[in-house]
């Protein structure tokens, strides 16, 4: 009988003991506060602010482009809780962090969530529908804003690649090149001189010209004109 009980008890003493350890870690765990994984929203706040404002109060433009610029900030923070999660999971699993991070990632993600779902209800607010089309518009606008900063430190970033490499940029003029043309395939001018054409006064055609005939005595063609036809007759007299 004893040798049944020594087992018993060591297995509820084991048993016990990490049912009271996970009981009181996960109650720890839970009263935990964790540090924000993003800082303050400023945008959230300017947008409170200027809906609270009542001494004058602020008008529709306005709180308007406040709230899409408080979109345009929720569409970053979805990017990159899109981009560290998986690798925040890989590192978690391998033990290179702590669960404090995780957990601060999963709160800062339904913090999210809920923000958006605020966001959703403001614009529609202001126009029904609108906050279907609020985070689409958000997101072309961070594109855009993008592609204009690109675009604006062009002078600097080529200024900065020509003092590292010592080589000044080409133009973009002189960047385009220029195709040849073989000497083979060239066209060549006409030797042969075009006799110029005289056109006609009346219709601005070239006149026809006169009609030839031949003699009956065999001694060539010419011209049916009177003068030749004068002629003729007093040869034949």
């Amino acid at each position: 009988m004893a040798s049944v009980l020594v087992p018993v008890a060591y297995i509820l003493i084991v048993f016990g003991g990490l049912f009271v350890f996970s009981y009181f870690y996960r109650k720890r765990a839970a009263s935990r506060v964790y540090g924000p994984y993003f800082p303050t929203h400023a945008e959230r706040n300017t947008y409170v602010t200027l809906l609270q404002k009542s001494n004058p109060p602020a008008s529709d433009a306005l709180l308007k482009s406040a709230l899409v610029r408080r979109a345009m900030a929720d569409v970053q923070r979805v990017l990159r809780i899109r981009e560290d999660k998986p690798a925040l999971q890989n590192l978690l699993q391998k033990g290179a962090i702590g669960d404090d991070l995780w957990n601060s990632l999963l709160n800062a993600e339904k913090e999210l969530e809920a923000e958006i779902m605020e966001v959703v209800a403001e614009a529609n607010s202001f126009v029904e529908g609108w906050g279907q089309v609020i985070f689409p518009t958000a997101n072309e606008m961070i594109a855009n804003e993008k592609m204009r900063t690109i675009f604006e430190r062009t002078p600097e970033l080529r200024a900065e690649l020509e003092l590292r490499y010592g080589v000044k940029a080409q133009s973009q003029a002189s960047m385009v090149p220029v195709q040849l043309i073989p000497a083979s395939q060239a066209p060549q001018r006409s030797q042969t001189p075009q006799t110029p054409q005289t056109p006609n006064k009346q219709n601005g055609l070239k006149p026809p010209a006169p009609a030839s005939i031949a003699s009956s005595d065999g001694e060539g063609s010419v011209t049916n004109s009177p003068r030749s036809s004068k002629s003729k007759s007093k040869k034949r007299k």
